[in-house]
């Protein structure tokens, strides 16, 4: 295979149109087409960069003899029990992305089901104290408490199709792999042009938790009463859960290209850190929910006990950090 079916080759398979290479490589659409008809030959430079691109050598483009393609470099040559590192193809690889695009709504929409669910009980709960609205504490208990355990029943049934669904990539987030020819240029692509929408959604979310609490403190200076109280908690969690939603969407699709690039959260070191804290994440949020379910059904303050979630994410980031410095300790 000749340098010019290379090209065309490797382009077509990073999905560029002949713009849209001549665009990454500071040259006309002709000088690509002359290229890929064997009309004329790029300078080395220009080699270089193709090789770059196509996270291919150059050798594998200049050499008409080199039909196969040459393992990409890595810096994992062997898994922990000294094998061989499974390989990801670009198969793999779109249809890892896309599971992961298609999860995003599914997953933040669970959890803000769930931030959302004790607004209605919060609300009546306040409301029955109040004569003149004529809402019983029993109706209110029944039905904010019917709407709540039904949101989160719904919850718990998109995170577990979701989680069924991706339990077939988990190894991608678990162990090392080497990915095939073109999936790293691939990738690396689609992360710089997300790099923008990540980072308004996550600059969107945070300023929405953080504004969440200034209704809060409004009402609270102005001596309002509980019922109206009651009513800024539930806008309160309401803009947390869109926050929160937000920040979910974008961070699993960036989530997605870093572990397939191996960077940030999904290097080799941090899965092994990772794979031992698991257990402890998972115990302390179910103990975190069976205290907050606990202590709102004992006190039915459930305009009260919310406080419980903020408290217990700053104790979960000072608790993984000590949990880290443990298993870093024992490695």
């Amino acid at each position: 295979m000749i340098l010019a079916d290379k090209i065309t080759e490797e382009r077509k398979k990073n999905g560029w149109s002949q713009e849209e290479l001549a665009a990454k490589l500071g040259v006309s659409r002709q000088a690509v087409s002359k290229w890929e008809s064997a009309g004329s030959i790029p300078d080395l430079q220009k080699v270089i960069q193709l090789a770059t691109l196509f996270d291919v050598t150059t050798d594998y483009l200049l050499k008409d003899d080199m039909v196969s393609k040459p393992s990409v470099p890595t810096v994992y040559d062997e898994t922990e029990k000294g094998g061989t590192l499974r390989r990801v193809s670009m198969e793999e690889a779109n249809e890892f992305l896309k599971l992961r695009k298609k999860g995003a709504p599914i997953v933040a929409n669970a959890t803000a089901l769930c931030i959302v669910s004790p607004v209605l009980i919060v609300i009546l709960g306040a409301l029955s104290e109040e004569p003149r609205f004529h809402i019983s504490e029993g109706l209110a208990v029944g039905l904010g408490g019917t709407v709540l355990f039904a949101m989160i029943a719904a919850a718990v049934f998109m995170f577990i199709t979701y989680g069924i669904k991706a339990s077939h990539s988990e190894h991608l987030e678990r162990d090392g792999f080497e990915t095939e020819y073109g999936v790293t240029g691939m990738v690396k692509e689609k992360n710089r042009t997300y790099e923008g929408t990540y980072t308004r959604g996550i600059a969107v979310g945070v300023v929405l938790c953080i504004i969440a609490v200034v209704p809060m403190i409004i009402v609270g200076a102005m001596g309002a009463p509980d019922y109206i109280y009651a009513i800024f908690v539930g806008v309160l969690l309401v803009l947390i859960a869109v926050g929160v939603n937000l920040i979910i969407r974008v961070s699993m699709v960036k989530g997605s290209y870093d572990t397939l690039l191996q960077e940030g959260e999904y290097t080799l070191e941090e899965k092994k850190i990772q794979r031992k804290m698991g257990a402890f994440s998972g115990a302390y949020w179910c103990l975190a929910t069976a205290i907050y379910l606990g202590w709102s059904f004992w006190t039915m303050r459930w305009d009260f006990t919310w406080i419980l979630w903020p408290v217990a994410g700053v104790l979960f980031a000072a608790a993984s950090s000590v949990a880290r410095a443990v298993v870093q300790t024992e490695d």
